[in-house]
């Protein structure tokens, strides 16, 4: 790569940041910050899902709210599903990858609990077996794709669908929106003590 196709490919992603950043309401993201943030305030489970670079961003997402993401308050309840790979090659082996999330919400999703998915294509079979079984439990999906969404566009309470079809362009736009959503996530956790 040249450093002039390094300077097109970041001034792509600034018009792609722009252009999501537009496409994003303040009150698509206060919507999603609000689903997720009475998940916490009523210590329900966070469970967060995804595919290769989606699995990585999952990892991530749950990384900064048990932890912390840039305040010291008490852990958030979340959980990587693509985390637990005895969980998962068990299942995939035994039954079906396609199911190997919803098993998972199955044990772990409750009613007043928050789904956030996350798909470049919103396709990925295991993740909308996911988000289908997280609706029967009552539970809200807060789904993170690419443009148009998919099939989880359906069954998302928020969908934020990256307006590109380039998956790395998506998943660059997918940190930038959930390190934000963490910090408001994290800021309202810390007022509740």
């Amino acid at each position: 790569m040249t450093a002039a196709t390094f300077t097109s490919e970041i001034n792509t992603f600034i018009s792609l940041l722009e252009e999501a950043r537009t496409a994003f309401s303040a009150e698509r993201v206060d919507m999603a910050v609000a689903l997720i943030s009475k998940a916490v305030k009523a210590d329900r489970p966070v469970l967060v899902c995804g595919n290769g670079g989606s699995a990585a961003d999952a990892q991530h997402i749950v990384g900064e709210l048990v932890g912390k993401f840039l305040k010291d308050r008490p852990p958030i309840n979340a959980i990587c599903l693509s985390s637990n790979t005895s969980t998962m090659t068990a299942w995939a082996n035994d039954h079906s990858y396609e199911d190997v999330f919803a098993r998972q919400v199955q044990a772990h999703g409750r009613q007043g609990g928050v789904l956030l998915a996350l798909s470049t294509s919103g396709n990925s079979g295991n993740v909308v077996k996911a988000a289908e079984t997280a609706r029967a439990l009552g539970m809200p999906v807060v789904s993170m794709t690419g443009q148009g969404g998919g099939k989880l566009a359906a069954l998302s309470d928020v969908l934020f669908d990256v307006p590109s079809r380039s998956t790395p362009m998506i998943q660059q736009v997918h940190i930038c929106l959930y390190h934000f959503l963490c910090a408001r996530v994290e800021a309202a956790a810390s007022s509740i003590g």
